[in-house]
């Protein structure tokens, strides 16, 4: 693992030691939308898994030693579990059948070259589908693009120990590329086409070539940090998003993690339910607002509501008819609590 585990477990460092993704950066803004429960991922749908459940899997997983103990511990989560993670404990499942006492990590080794193959295809169509949108460039500048994914295409189909390019190294090439003023809307579409290569948060041949090379410790830890909470910027921190409540989800780690600095009208194409999901997400923070989970925060419906309108351009209006207060209710509510706290 490249980063040693933390002496001490906690909700804060949980996801940056394991999944490589940041928890709510430096500000402790998102903590009331932490310590929420039974809410649903407002990107893809599923329920999140609180974090006062980390500590228990991690004693858990101290224990497992084998392949059906690891299964038997990922059993009562797989209900929370997204697609990938589904698939991948459909596949540990059978695996356990027939090899209870044997490790994770040689199944998937069973199936990578499989996998791997299935992979190069996905990577390949998304690298179709940025070559098609250069045509619409000057030739120069579409030229220096097909550059990038030539070479994309050279390192998947050779047979070097190399599995497949880089997804971040080919992203980051793109910002070597300046196009013409007039040219700028198209490159950005280019750039977030490129987001949607695979990873192992959108594939399972993704999941199963990484994960095939880690341990089974590892790849349990995976399958169940995908569905914990992640504190999400809606408009993300890189393009000015501010670190205040009325700039944050509490979404799934995958979700946020694929997400990236993906504009979200761009994620919304990738996952076209996400403004169902938004809205059964603000019902679930409703709810706990009203049973008194998240006093001094009562207008947050209300800024997440405009900031979700904004960043979507438009497509996510969630609606706040289930809620007992009124803007100005609610505007009041913080008053009074933050009178109270001022004069404790």
């Amino acid at each position: 693992m490249r980063n040693k585990k933390p002496k001490r477990i906690t909700p804060q460092n949980y996801l940056k030691y394991y999944y490589d993704i940041p928890y709510e950066g430096k500000t402790s803004a998102g903590k009331p939308l932490r310590k929420l429960k039974d809410v649903t991922c407002p990107y893809r749908g599923i329920k999140i898994i609180p974090s006062t459940t980390i500590k228990k899997f991690e004693k858990g997983l101290a224990e497992c030693h084998t392949a059906v103990e690891c299964v038997d511990l990922l059993y009562g989560y797989r209900g929370n579990m997204l697609p990938v993670e589904k698939d991948i404990y459909a596949i540990f499942g059978d695996f356990v059948h027939l090899n209870p006492e044997d490790n994770l990590q040689n199944c998937l080794m069973m199936i990578k070259t499989n996998c791997l193959t299935r992979l190069k295809l996905e990577e390949m169509e998304v690298l179709d589908d940025v070559d098609r949108l250069t045509r619409k460039l000057s030739a120069q500048t579409a030229l220096n693009i097909r550059a990038k994914t030539t070479k994309c295409r050279q390192i998947i189909l050779s047979n070097s120990e190399q599995d497949t390019f880089k997804r971040k190294i080919f992203l980051n090439s793109l910002e070597e590329i300046i196009p013409k003023e007039n040219e700028k809307e198209i490159f950005k579409d280019i750039k977030n086409k490129a987001l949607f290569l695979p990873t192992s948060e959108s594939s399972k041949n993704a999941f199963v070539v990484k994960y095939s090379k880690r341990t089974q410790t590892e790849i349990v830890r995976r399958l169940f940090i995908a569905s914990t909470g992640s504190i999400e910027h809606v408009t993300p921190a890189s393009n000015g998003g501010k670190n205040t409540i009325g700039n944050f989800l509490l979404t799934s780690a995958s979700g946020n993690r694929y997400r990236e600095n993906m504009p979200l009208p761009y994620y919304i194409k990738r996952y076209p339910k996400i403004p169902q999901y938004m809205q059964k997400y603000i019902d679930d923070v409703i709810r706990e607002i009203h049973e008194g989970n998240m006093t001094g925060n009562e207008t947050y419906p209300y800024k997440i509501k405009n900031k979700l309108y904004e960043e979507s351009e438009g497509r996510i209006l969630i609606s706040l008819s289930a809620y007992k207060y009124s803007e100005e209710e609610a505007a009041q509510a913080v008053e009074e609590y933050e009178y109270r706290w001022d004069y404790r």
